[in-house]
């Protein structure tokens, strides 16, 4: 018996008595279309319309933050016929499947030595601008077996240069926490795997669901770094500020990742709140993301002159801790491309010439 068909049967035998794999939220579960439809005005046929197409799925707790119709944080949670509409974007703009052409579906191996492990295909609210749109909530298409995963498990036992792998989905803190540190437990185990990461929006979108026993769970396996996605200033409650103290308790480095999004967050003093409210709550800005040119979501990205500016409106004008990197995910898969204003005016053997965060001229005069 090989290794992945071990691993499956030890799984499906420990999961007799365990929770499901991909539980609802700890809260009071997600949103009617009938809650919906009383915000949004579509009726529920219509939502159910989108739904077939792009699944909409809401946690309770997300959908308590929204104050208005389009606001920031309806804009990101709620569907739009503008979604089906949208003839310019592309099911897979980053050609992830053409990267896992040679991988196991759970595999989506693009850089030297690291690769993505996805490990579900749910999340606490599906969000209407999500790069993985095409899969994320349809079970009948895209499932994550144990199968999957264990095949993904044995591709980086086989590949030594993988020393970074990052679980991600969906949302792998919508596993059980018993499924979550198997697929865990298993990658640590691989003498190569030097980090873990996990990339989650659950602390954002249902801050319920991190419990002292996830935490406890988790600190077991470190070095273990997470990536948390916060978009708006809103989204940065009470409870999410417990969530992402419990995690930092447990010694786990958070940064965050944000989309730069239309009518959410496309502004430099919108952006500045929001990083300064992460890093009180001990998360690091990290990446500013250039929306992928997902379809159905053209009413949802901004231009990149706009990122550009926001990035002039945080450097200098707010601590260095507060200015994440500004990237493009470059369609066709060429990954991240870092982008930053022009600060270089000139440069030559004898000097450089710059400017600064208030458009002042400064000389560097060159080593001979």
């Amino acid at each position: 018996m090989n290794r992945s068909v071990e691993i499956v049967a030890e799984r499906r035998e420990e999961e007799k008595d365990d929770e499901p794999p991909n539980p609802l939220p700890l809260g009071k579960g997600y949103v009617s279309f009938e809650e919906i439809s009383e915000v949004s005005g579509l009726s529920v046929e219509e939502i159910r319309e989108i739904d077939r197409v792009y699944p909409v799925k809401v946690s309770r707790h997300y959908f308590s933050l929204i104050k208005e119709k389009d606001d920031g944080i309806y804009r990101q949670c709620i569907p739009s016929f503008e979604e089906l509409g949208d003839e310019t974007g592309e099911h897979d703009p980053l050609r992830e499947e053409s990267c896992n052409s040679n991988t196991p579906e759970s595999v989506i191996h693009r850089y030297p030595d690291r690769l993505v492990l996805y490990v579900s295909n749910h999340c606490a609210m599906n969000c209407r601008f999500c790069t993985r749109k095409r899969k994320v909530g349809d079970s009948e298409k895209h499932n994550t077996s144990l199968e999957e995963i264990s095949k993904g498990l044995d591709y980086i036992r086989n590949h030594e240069e993988i020393r970074d792998v990052l679980l991600s989905g969906g949302d792998p803190l919508m596993l059980s926490n018993k499924r979550l540190e198997s697929i865990i437990k298993e990658t640590r185990e691989i003498p190569h795997v030097e980090i873990i990461r996990i990339g989650t929006r659950v602390p954002c979108s249902e801050p319920e669901r991190i419990s002292q026993e996830l935490c406890d769970m988790l600190k077991k396996y470190h070095p273990l770094y997470m990536n948390i996605h916060f978009n708006h200033p809103e989204e940065i409650t009470p409870e999410s500020e417990k969530a992402c103290s419990m995690l930092a308790d447990a010694g786990i480095p958070l940064g965050s990742q944000t989309v730069l999004l239309r009518g959410v967050n496309d502004t430099p003093k919108i952006m500045k709140k929001l990083m300064q409210k992460l890093l009180k709550i001990r998360v690091r800005p990290y990446y500013i993301y250039q929306c992928d040119p997902i379809e159905g979501t053209r009413h949802l990205r901004a231009r990149v002159e706009t990122g550009l500016g926001i990035i002039e409106g945080l450097r200098g004008w707010t601590s260095g801790l507060c200015v994440p990197h500004f990237v493009i995910d470059a369609p066709g898969g060429g990954g991240k491309i870092p982008l930053l204003p022009e600060y270089v005016l000139s440069i030559d053997r004898e000097k450089v010439v710059l400017r600064n965060y208030e458009n002042k001229e400064f000389e560097y005069i060159q080593v001979d």
